[in-house]
């Protein structure tokens, strides 16, 4: 227990019920990996440390091959090309966090579309509005690493990869008041609109 603790970040919390063992960690991504091993290693029968450090690296890298394929995933679903890979796998992170009881990857599509479809109805560029909402969030991917607000580590993100400057204008401003672009405000908007949908 304490190897496998070590190794992946995570508390395992064995209690007095039978066939029941408890993951606990705030970086959903650690946690998952972690539980994927255990998974391994309970399936497997062979527990003991140089046993556990193989199967949480084959699980460290099951993990990223599932993040690359769900960040590539969500930029087909929304339609948003020339990303950078490093920014699709972070965007891939996303799969595994819930806010407010929605998965924050699957919201960020939806935003996505959201907020391509009004950019066309009402004449605003399509496709600032589209890579906008679907990395409005993608400061959540880190907020277990990083600190401050999620929208300003976005910011942060999107200058590091060199995003659109309006693209990143969405991105800062989702959860401001005043919003600089109408692209941003779109963002704003379809954020709202897929955040209060059941």
């Amino acid at each position: 227990i304490k190897v496998l603790e070590a190794l992946t970040g995570v508390d395992v919390i064995i209690d007095d019920t039978p066939e029941i063992v408890t993951v606990s960690c705030f970086d959903p991504v650690r946690r998952e990996t972690a539980r994927l091993a255990l998974e391994h290693l309970v399936q497997d029968g062979r527990i003991q440390p140089a046993r556990i450090e193989d199967v949480v690296r084959r699980a460290q890298e099951e993990m990223d091959e599932t993040m690359q394929k769900a960040g590539e995933q969500a930029t087909f679903d929304a339609n948003v090309t020339g990303l950078n890979p490093e920014l699709i796998k972070l965007l891939g992170r996303l799969k595994f966090r819930y806010s407010y009881g929605e998965n924050v990857l699957l919201h960020a599509v939806e935003v996505s579309l959201l907020a391509g479809m009004l950019a066309a109805e009402i004449g605003a560029n399509v496709q600032i509005a589209k890579a906008g909402g679907l990395l409005h969030d993608i400061g959540k991917a880190l907020t277990h690493e990083v600190e401050g607000p999620h929208a300003e580590i976005g910011g942060e993100i999107a200058s590091r990869y060199g995003i659109h400057p309006e693209v990143h204008r969405a991105i800062m401003e989702h959860h401001d008041e005043e919003r600089g672009s109408v692209e941003a405000f779109l963002v704003a908007a379809a954020d709202a609109m897929s955040a209060a949908r059941p």
